[in-house]
């Protein structure tokens, strides 16, 4: 699997939204990137992104 990205980096969507952080890889799937993040409530996200839509933050 190749990505732009590594585990631990801050990334976020291309057109805004929350910085998140890599926490893993899916390269099976389409949705490769696993991120995480935590809301303005303090609950922790995770969710899964294409790489394409994700850029370094």
């Amino acid at each position: 699997m190749e990505t732009k990205f590594k585990k631990g980096q801050n990334v976020k969507q291309e057109f805004g939204g929350p910085i998140m952080t890599v926490i893993g890889f899916e390269p099976e799937l389409i949705e490769n990137i696993i991120t995480q993040w935590e809301d303005e409530e303090g609950t922790i996200i995770t969710g899964k992104f294409m790489d394409s839509v994700l850029v370094k933050a």
